[in-house]
């Protein structure tokens, strides 16, 4: 009697998940080119953040992890959870109740074109397709500073060689005790990021949140930023 009702359960829960795999269908190939992290921004592309299309399965679609300040960039983007998109192109992000939050059309390969009202027109592109920031865009006076705004250092980017393919760093004084411990002298750029050098080999890694303002990575609770003077 034992034996059968566990035979039962076992051919139950088998039937239960062969079912539960058939409903989950595979990713189209319009879905499959959309994993992997793109850039949305505004038509000026003034302002910049990050999202990330996963293939994990979210309500109505798939996951979609939204950078922490692109709220603060663009308030809209703040209850997306979710992508999807369908046969004809039409890319849609999601909340968690499944609803459309955004939508974009593909206007070229990688790049989407989507527009709300009060907040104006977007554009999301592959971040392998994005325009990549050289040396020569981020020569000049940066602020350093912190989570709330206030600027702890000024330092300026120059384009003089240093060691080891990297430019030169001047800081100038006044400088707060975080930086003056780390104590950068030279910087370059690596895959659109930017690195600040210390002579004792250590680095701080920042990316664009827009085009005046990059913030050091990984995030943590109080920010590092470098503001644009």
């Amino acid at each position: 009697m034992v034996r059968s009702v566990v035979v039962g359960l076992a051919i139950a829960v088998g039937l239960c998940c062969g079912a539960l795999a058939q409903n989950i269908a595979p990713l189209s190939d319009a879905a499959q080119a959309m994993i992997g992290a793109w850039e949305f921004s505004n038509a000026d592309r003034d302002k910049v953040c990050r999202l990330a299309f996963r293939a994990d399965a979210a309500a109505g679609g798939y996951r979609a992890d939204v950078d922490r300040n692109c709220a603060n960039l663009f308030p809209s983007t703040k209850d997306i959870v979710g992508w999807t998109i369908d046969n004809y192109g039409t890319l849609r992000l999601l909340d968690a109740r499944s609803n459309a939050v955004l939508e974009f059309s593909e206007v070229e390969s990688g790049i989407f074109d989507g527009f709300q009202p009060g907040e104006g027109r977007y554009i999301l592109q592959s971040a392998a397709a994005a325009p990549v920031r050289s040396a020569d865009d981020m020569i000049g006076d940066w602020a350093v500073a912190r989570g709330t705004g206030k600027p702890i250092c000024v330092l300026t980017l120059v384009d003089n060689p240093a060691a080891a393919g990297t430019l030169a760093l001047k800081i100038k004084p006044g400088c707060d005790a975080l930086v003056a411990r780390f104590g950068p002298t030279a910087w370059r750029m690596d895959q659109g990021e930017l690195l600040l050098l210390s002579a004792r080999g250590q680095s701080w890694r920042f990316e664009e949140n827009d085009a005046n303002t990059w913030q050091r990575v990984p995030e943590t609770a109080d920010p590092v930023l470098l503001v644009r003077q």
